[in-house]
């Protein structure tokens, strides 16, 4: 295997750093805090590994440890990575504009989601003034498979390629509704082609609608997607499709003309 097979085997891979990031990363809702043994589990290093590195990262301001409990939690500096890609990207300093608008017209939450592995993260969201039915913070995940933000990207791509994400994909029944079977999912995809959105209900969420359309490069590849979420309380499927999916649509197609006439 080349090194461009796995990037990892480059010499300029920093071994260190991406085992730092990865202990980071290991703190979990259900993991919020932990101890030095469970870090290391949880991280997959040896505890005297996980020792230095959370030593490292308490002094930096990254980690913090509790005198009392000896557990490692994240601290509020964990925060300016991610704060610093809300502040710089391009995509969402264009999407925000027309999310807002969207989120005023159908009065029903809007974010905008990115592709990373095979998950869709939510970098920006404009709740709804109603009752919200689903918290989904900024940075949350959630797969391509049973999503509308992730099959609208996934429609966008080339079919071959799509089809690929899906077949790899642990496809996880999260409820009664949520769709695992490949031919079922492949026509989704096909009706979200045809339609230029893509529709999910309930699949992740009980009694969530959700509606989205992917935005496109001036290249015509995809690099994000506009979501609306719809609780079944206040709308049906059928109800979303007909009037939340045409402005779902037509505000992806904003955002990429936006973004192709800023790049000129």
């Amino acid at each position: 295997m080349s090194e461009q097979d796995n990037p990892e085997d480059s010499r300029l891979f920093i071994t260190s750093l991406a085992r730092g990031l990865h202990l980071l990363a290991a703190f979990r809702e259900d993991h919020s805090s932990m101890k030095l043994a469970d870090l290391a589990l949880a991280a997959n290093m040896s505890k005297s590994a996980a020792q230095r590195f959370t030593h490292t990262l308490v002094t930096l301001g990254y980690l913090r440890k509790n005198d009392v409990s000896k557990e490692y939690s994240l601290a509020p500096r964990s925060l300016e990575v991610g704060l610093r890609y809300l502040q710089t990207s391009q995509l969402i300093s264009n999407a925000n504009p027309y999310l807002h608008s969207l989120n005023r017209a159908c009065q029903e939450t809007c974010s905008l989601a990115e592709l990373d592995g095979l998950d869709m993260v939510y970098v920006s969201r404009f709740p709804a003034q109603k009752e919200m039915f689903v918290n989904m913070p900024i940075g949350m995940r959630l797969p391509v498979y049973c999503t509308a933000s992730g099959r609208a990207l996934l429609s966008r791509l080339e079919p071959e390629r799509a089809s690929e994400m899906l077949a790899a994909c642990t496809r996880v029944a999260y409820t009664t509704e949520t769709i695992t079977d490949l031919a079922k999912l492949e026509a989704l995809l096909a009706e979200a082609r045809t339609n230029g959105f893509a529709w999910a209900n309930g699949e992740y969420y009980n009694g969530d609608i959700n509606v989205s359309a992917a935005i496109l490069a001036p290249n015509g590849k995809p690099v994000g997607s506009v979501n609306v979420s719809a609780p079944s309380s206040r709308w049906t499927l059928a109800k979303v499709i007909d009037e939340i999916g045409p402005q779902v649509l037509e505000t992806a197609r904003a955002i990429g003309g936006s973004s192709t006439s800023r790049a000129r």
